[in-house]
């Protein structure tokens, strides 16, 4: 019985794919094998005894320990795409709240007195609030990914032109996008051509404050930006200094601070991106069924700390292992099984980084001596055995 935490409310849709034959949820069980979270943050807690994998309901992973959970052995998923067609809509949405001053001009009606007069005044003061069409107009893409891809399409057939830049850019993600997005050469040659500006780049060290004071200068003047990845990519400090000369006419973010609330030409958001019922069961239900897979087959699939590796199972028994990503990893751990007399049906190794992954399926049992061997060579992180079904 495979033991599951919950420490969010996950979607029915996909917690009702769990086989309770199989599965027992939040039985309070010393021991836990598997969790699933939203926005909980792991980074104080407690590390479950026992525990194997880690599924996030989301893109984002800051919630939790992923270098730490690396180390142990703990295989942290999340759900690319999963709610991007939520994202999608809201980036949409930016744009024409970017471009037209509607959030301001509501407001404006709203604090009219409730008089005949009411229709008057809003003819009279609606100029106030004039804005531009975003047809004709170019955007800029940064990150092509799931949302990038779909926030480009839409916005070609809304008649914008638009630029992507992306050297990372999956074969899936550029089959998807539409021929009549252009490709940038570099983030520079992108930055000096566009109205608006949109970036859809996970966060790390190499992403935090990308929008900054020297990426800003490099924009036409009056650029609209859209955030709706992570708050941390734009520098704050830079953009309030950009916003007050003019260098950047509007900033929408999904991710407010207190820096960027009251000021002007800043509309900020509550953090509503995948905030629709649909992009919560999408998410539910593909974290649920990753964590399922690797929990009874041993295969990885949107992992964010170890490699996408996966097979059908051949033989009676698989042994999954986990090690770092060194040479002659894969001939040591096929001497000792060798050694032992047990025959390789099928093997597969994939590396990420400074990590890898190996499955390999075994005709008959494994004896426990085996994987204490296998444990016993300098860089093997982990090793799980698994019967087949």
């Amino acid at each position: 019985m495979y033991q599951i935490k919950t420490l969010n409310n996950i979607s029915s849709k996909g917690m009702d794919l769990l086989d309770m034959s199989r599965y027992a949820v939040d039985s309070g069980s010393d021991t836990v094998d598997g969790i699933i979270l939203r926005s909980y943050k792991m980074h104080d807690m407690e590390i479950p005894e026992g525990l194997k994998g880690v599924a996030r309901a989301g893109a984002g992973t800051n919630n939790i320990p992923v270098n730490e959970y690396t180390e142990k052995g703990i295989v942290v998923f999340n759900t690319p795409g999963a709610n991007a067609n939520s994202v999608k809509e809201l980036v949409l949405m930016g744009l024409f709240i970017s471009s037209r001053k509607i959030i301001r001009g509501v407001d404006w009606v709203q604090s009219l007195d409730k008089g005949d007069e009411v229709s008057k005044l809003v003819e009279k003061g609606k100029s106030d609030f004039a804005g531009a069409e975003i047809m004709g107009k170019t955007l800029g893409i940064i990150g092509l990914g799931a949302i990038g891809v779909m926030v480009a399409n839409d916005a070609v057939s809304l008649g914008m032109n638009v630029i992507g830049f992306d050297p990372y850019i999956s074969i899936d993600a550029a089959w998807g996008l539409s021929r009549s997005v252009q490709r940038a050469a570099s983030m520079d040659q992108l930055l000096e051509k566009c109205d608006y500006i949109t970036v859809h780049v996970p966060l790390n060290d190499s992403t935090r404050g990308l929008i900054n004071s020297e990426s800003i200068a490099k924009m036409k003047k009056g650029v609209k930006i859209l955030n709706f990845a992570r708050g941390e990519l734009v520098d704050n400090k830079a953009l309030l200094a950009a916003i007050e000369s003019g260098q950047v006419d509007r900033y929408v973010t999904d991710f407010p601070d207190k820096d960027v609330i009251g000021v002007e030409n800043i509309i900020p958001i509550p953090h509503l991106g995948a905030s629709t019922p649909e992009a919560e069961e999408n998410c539910a239900i593909m974290a649920v069924r990753q964590l399922c897979d690797y929990l009874e087959t041993g295969n990885i699939k949107n992992s964010v700390n170890y490699p996408d590796c996966s097979m059908p199972m051949n033989g009676e028994t698989r042994i999954a292992i986990g090690n770092r990503n060194v040479p002659n990893m894969v001939g040591q751990i096929s001497h000792v099984i060798a050694e032992s007399g047990l025959n390789i049906a099928n093997m597969i190794n994939r590396n990420k980084g400074d990590h890898a992954y190996n499955l390999i399926d075994i005709d008959g049992s494994v004896p426990e001596d085996v994987l204490e061997k296998i444990n016993a060579i300098d860089g093997i992180i982990f090793t799980r055995i698994i019967e087949a079904k």
